[in-house]
């Protein structure tokens, strides 16, 4: 238990600093914005309390916004993603969290389950943000076309994240 307490706050650290000093100088296009921040809330364990992953979550998305100064942009959009991170996991799982594992992977639930898992709760995050960023309808398209490419482009580093470092090894993380 105290394992994985320190390695997601190590995880946590990391994602933030990693978020701020490389991934926010990112701009594709002026499209692609790459959020890995958000992979924190995806790994969190299954049997995490509801208060507790909406708390975390704030804090995680408050921090990226200090060091961004979007003023709570951030903190919203990550909230809402793990306000619905239970009702994705019961809507896409055959079996009842308690029986899916210690908490999401590519290697213990499979490319599928956590490919839907992934590419839902990075939607929900990315629409928000983007939307609470735009705050207007006038510009849907050109806003819904950076939803979709910083979607593709963060579930590219999520992926990528679990290949290299969640790949080999035990079950236990």
């Amino acid at each position: 238990m105290t394992a994985l307490v320190v390695r997601n706050i190590v995880r946590f650290l990391f994602l933030v600093l990693f978020q701020v000093l490389i991934l926010n100088n990112i701009n594709l296009g002026g499209y692609t914005n790459p959020y890995l921040y958000i992979y924190f809330v995806l790994l969190l364990p299954f049997a995490t309390p509801r208060w507790m992953l909406l708390l975390l979550a704030f804090f995680l998305g408050i921090a990226i916004d200090l060091f961004t100064n979007t003023l709570g942009l951030n903190a919203a959009a990550t909230v809402l993603m793990a306000f619905s991170r239970p009702y994705i996991i019961r809507a896409i799982s055959r079996e009842p969290e308690e029986e899916l594992g210690i908490q999401p992977s590519l290697r213990i639930q499979g490319f599928t389950w956590f490919f839907f898992y992934a590419l839902f709760l990075i939607l929900i995050h990315h629409f928000a943000l983007f939307y609470l960023e735009i705050l207007r309808f006038t510009e849907f398209f050109q806003t819904l076309l950076r939803v979709i490419t910083s979607t593709a482009f963060t579930l590219a580093l999520v992926f990528l994240s679990e290949l290299l470092f969640y790949s080999r090894g035990s079950t236990k993380r």
